[in-house]
């Protein structure tokens, strides 16, 4: 069985059938459409809502830690950098030869667009990651670079990756659900 292959056709099915086509068309305005009071997004650093936004340029996150419980609502802007920076760009960096990026560092893409653009790129360098995985490389720990994933095997951080993208894939669907039904 190869690991990898599987691994990586489990998020393209997932990513090229329900996920990416539907992001097609997304405006700036749905990016950014803050569908609750007190949403957290990604906004110009004077505008932060939260002490410990992040971002390395004149936009931020919303950001806090703890988070709040209950965690507020997020805009599409939020969830899709938590898919740029936390999902492929900090384990793309690590794992697979990807440029580094923090969400401290990281400069927002104000636009639709360009957020689409940056998550296509690391979505493909993951999935080739993924699929380079050899079969020894499946139980071997993912070691220092991933915290609380250090001492578990590269299996478990991937399929926590493709959890996670379908997850958070699937609340920025439902996002553009509301924001088209809004009265």
């Amino acid at each position: 069985m190869d690991w990898g292959q599987q691994a990586a056709e489990q998020l393209e099915f997932h990513w090229n059938t329900h996920l990416r086509p539907k992001l097609e068309g997304l405006s700036d305005e749905e990016y950014l459409w803050e569908p609750a009071p007190g949403a957290w997004s990604v906004r110009r650093r004077e505008e932060a809502r939260t002490p410990l936004a992040v971002g390395g340029g004149e936009w931020v996150m919303d950001w806090a830690v703890p988070e709040p419980s209950p965690a507020p609502v997020t805009t599409i802007a939020w969830r899709l950098g938590h898919v740029l920076v936390g999902l492929f760009g900090m384990r793309n960096a690590a794992h697979f030869g990807g440029p580094p990026i923090g969400y401290q560092t990281v400069i927002w893409p104000t636009s639709a667009t360009e957020m689409l653009e940056r998550i296509d790129d690391g979505y493909r360098r993951w999935v080739e990651g993924v699929s380079s995985l050899s079969g020894e490389d499946w139980p071997r720990p993912v070691g220092p670079a991933e915290g609380l994933f250090a001492d578990a095997p590269y299996a478990a951080l991937v399929l926590h990756i493709n959890r996670e993208v379908i997850h958070h894939g699937a609340e920025v669907l439902l996002l553009r659900d509301l924001y088209r039904s809004r009265t």
